[in-house]
């Protein structure tokens, strides 16, 4: 017996496969520091703590499949807040942002049909398209742009027939890129000149350091086409809660995904619990505290990044992700010799390749994805020990 084209085409996440390396560095006696995962150190808020501890129930039940309604009534004050006009209808809570990704592409597309993306982009894209028999065309995105979106005439050329939407993520992970209305301008041009979906992924919406950031729902004409995934994850550094949404005002997408929704019972009781707390006692400062933060990291890991000889880097506009170049031809060996090879004053580190990142064939082999979700002087030692990894490699 064979498993199926489907289970051998799913790639391994560039994030997570290096994980059985890390394990026995560990057990070496080796302290690493982990730059390849989005696992903030950032506090989760002690109002999501106490929900959990005081849950009012001695069971616990299934929940509506589509989320509990008071906590989708609080998720739709939520993003009024932000601009987006929704009631809770529109709205489905998920099993992390990972499932309303795959949602949405199971929405939208047929086995053998296709949705555009911009590489790099978030790894796990390509094993939601594995799953539902579909492929990612990739359009390459620049550092000398920034990574933003290139003119139309290149997205234009990669539409055919079997094309069915166009996936964007602002704030970008890898990337760290911020879209700016006009970019989503012409996106909606796009879409509405060859009848394209947009789903887009704004699970980093908060995470911006210059100017604001600019929703899907905030331009009239991609709300008649749009979809909106979602998550509490980084926003809340609540991960694990695994709490996430589709946001649409499409009833002919909604009613499918909530029969998707159905099919797999329901999301988190607990979690939606507990997230629903955090979002009726948020503290206005909650979010200026944590990207005063995150800024800092994000400089201090810059800075670093570029005293590195043949380093190079595109400072990010958002979110807590940068690609970098760095003076390497192998970076999944590089990667492994971290980790198996590698240690300075009993520390290395641990980063995401770059290959994982693209559905073009050769890209990334000299780039890595650098998370920098811990604090300022752990980033700042972080990356001068990959410095200096980087010596010893090119010499091993």
């Amino acid at each position: 017996m064979k498993p199926s084209q489907r289970a051998i085409q799913i790639p391994l996440s560039p994030i997570r496969k290096l994980v059985p390396h890390a394990i026995e560095a560990k057990k070496r006696g080796i302290s690493i520091y982990h730059l390849n995962i989005g696992q903030p150190d950032i506090e989760t808020p002690m109002a999501f703590w106490n929900a959990v501890h005081s849950y009012p129930a001695k069971v616990l039940a299934y929940g509506h499949s589509q989320g509990m309604p008071e906590y989708r009534e609080w998720l739709c004050k939520y993003y009024k807040s932000n601009g987006i006009d929704i009631d809770s209808e529109e709205v489905l809570v998920t099993n992390g942002g990972s499932e309303a990704i795959l949602f949405a592409m199971l929405a939208i597309t047929d086995p053998g049909d296709n949705i555009i993306v911009f590489e790099p982009f978030y790894t796990n894209y390509n094993g939601y398209a594995k799953m539902a028999n579909i492929t990612l065309t990739p359009i390459t995105s620049s550092p000398e742009t920034g990574y933003h979106l290139p003119d139309a005439d290149e997205i234009v050329s990669k539409i055919n027939d079997r094309t069915k939407g166009i996936l964007i993520c602002s704030p970008n992970n890898p990337t760290g890129t911020v879209l700016r209305k006009d970019e989503l301008e012409t996106l909606a041009d796009i879409a509405e000149h060859h009848d394209l979906f947009v789903i887009s992924d704004e699970v980093y919406r908060e995470f911006v350091y210059n100017g604001e950031h600019a929703s899907i729902f905030h331009i009239p004409r991609l709300i008649e086409r749009g979809i909106i995934v979602d998550s509490i994850s980084k926003r809340f550094s609540a991960c694990g809660a695994r709490i996430g949404a589709v946001v649409t005002k499409l009833k002919e997408i909604m009613a499918p995904i909530i029969c998707m929704a159905q099919a797999r019972l329901c999301p988190v009781s607990i979690g939606q619990y507990a997230a629903q707390a955090v979002l009726m006692q948020l503290d206005d400062n909650y979010f200026p505290t944590m990207m005063k933060e995150y800024k800092k990291r994000r400089d201090a890991t810059f800075e670093e990044l570029m005293k590195i000889p043949g380093a190079f880097c595109v400072e990010p506009e958002g979110a807590f992700y940068m690609m970098a170049t760095l003076p390497i031809d192998d970076v999944e060996k590089f990667s492994l010799y971290l980790l198996n090879d590698f240690s300075l004053n009993g520390k290395t580190v641990m980063v995401a390749p770059g290959p994982g990142f693209y559905a073009s064939a050769g890209l990334g082999n000299s780039e890595v994805r650098i998370a920098y979700v811990l604090m300022e002087s752990k980033m700042r030692d972080a990356i001068w020990i990959l410095g200096e990894a980087i010596k010893k490699f090119n010499f091993f």
